[in-house]
């Protein structure tokens, strides 16, 4: 079923309609709430819920052409995976910069990052720290800048650039020890 008549009959309340959206992105969208929570059984509440919250806002959706869906999906699932992380978990704290925070870091060489497996990666993505995984998916994954990810998260600008220094220095890290333990 093309895009544009799946959100049309999801729109119209249409369950079969349902069922295939539900089936076409329900793994793209689990990624993604995996991918900020750090937590399968969390990430897949969370899942339920976003459907649930998509099912009954199809009628703010507007299709704009092609992928206009997939983008409107994600959208909406990165704002439930906000808001969830704002109700169960601390704020995002500025850290404090301390010698250790600012050292330098290798950034590790593309043809090493392409060797390790793309669930690994994103187990290393997982491991991160609350606040430092939240700033590197929404700065790498979702493009914005630090200017809007402080004004998403409530921090200032400068946090948001620390904590993102930060998240790549352990993942150059983490990549570095893996591709030395597979040598």
């Amino acid at each position: 079923m093309e895009e544009r008549e799946l959100s049309e009959r999801c729109k119209k309340g249409d369950n079969v309609a349902r069922k295939l959206l539900y089936e076409d992105f329900s793994g793209r969208l689990f990624s993604i709430c995996l991918r900020y929570l750090g937590d399968y059984p969390a990430a897949e509440d969370l899942l339920h819920d976003v459907f649930l919250k998509i099912f009954r806002s199809f009628d703010k959706y507007t299709w704009r052409g092609n992928g206009s869906l997939r983008a409107w999906l994600e959208r909406v699932t990165v704002n439930a995976s906000l808001e969830y992380l704002r109700k169960n978990r601390t704020s995002i704290l500025p850290v404090p910069l301390d010698e250790e925070g600012l050292q330098e870091y290798e950034s590790p060489d593309d043809s090493f990052v392409s060797r390790i497996p793309p669930g690994e990666l994103m187990k290393f993505v997982m491991d991160l720290p609350y606040g430092y995984r939240t700033v590197f998916n929404l700065y790498v994954f979702e493009e914005k800048s630090h200017r809007e990810i402080a004004q998403i998260l409530g921090i200032n600008e400068k946090s948001s650039s620390s904590q993102l220094f930060r998240a790549k220095r352990i993942l150059a890290g983490k990549i570095k020890a893996y591709i030395k333990e597979q040598e």
